[in-house]
Parts: structure tokens; C-alpha cells; sequence
């Protein structure tokens, strides 16, 4: 019973990463996310987003997590990600950054 319910769960993200995709529009794609995701959902996203952002613009660790109100263990989490050498979110980090 436990692996059909792993199934549905990685078929079900699959689907969602199609719909998020095929998304062009902000304003939808918020609303979208409205839907879906509860205000607390939502607020963990982006403070998980502006951490790394953080990260990349060079902030020290310990101001972020003070500043931000999370523990060392989110900020260490996101700096994990951004040495990863094929990591998403530095990709999409760097392709926002003022040129």
C-alpha cells in the first residue's frame, strides 16, 4: 500500500511541474499558487527563496538566519544547494541578477 502511495505522490508531481511549465503568466501563476498552497506554504517558499537569494548576493550566514528568523540548518540546506554544480535555483538565482 505504502509504494502505490508513493506512485500517485510522483505521478501527481509530475503533473503539477507540467502545469507550473506551461505557465507563462505571473498574475496566473500566483493565483494558481493561491489555490493550491496555504498562506504558511506560500510564506515558506519564499523565505526558502529569499534565503538563497541571499546566499548568492553573499550575505553572511548568521545575518540571514537572525535577520530572517530560520535556523542555521535552512541556511546551510540552501548553501548545499547552491554548490551544486547543476543546481536549478542557482541557475534561475543568476539569470535574475541585475547585469
Amino acid at each position: 500500500m505504502s509504494s502505490n502511495k508513493q506512485g500517485i505522490t510522483s505521478a501527481y508531481l509530475d503533473e503539477i511541474c507540467s502545469v507550473l511549465c506551461q505557465i507563462q503568466d505571473t498574475d496566473q501563476m500566483r493565483r494558481l499558487l493561491k489555490e493550491i498552497l496555504t498562506p504558511a506554504e506560500r510564506k515558506a517558499v519564499a523565505l526558502r527563496w529569499e534565503l538563497m537569494r541571499r546566499l548568492m548576493d553573499g550575505d553572511a550566514q548568521r545575518q540571514i538566519a537572525d535577520e530572517l528568523g530560520v535556523s542555521l540548518c535552512k541556511i546551510t540546506r540552501g548553501v548545499r544547494i547552491l554548490k551544486q554544480t547543476d543546481s536549478v535555483s542557482k541557475q534561475q538565482l543568476l539569470s535574475r541578477r541585475p547585469q
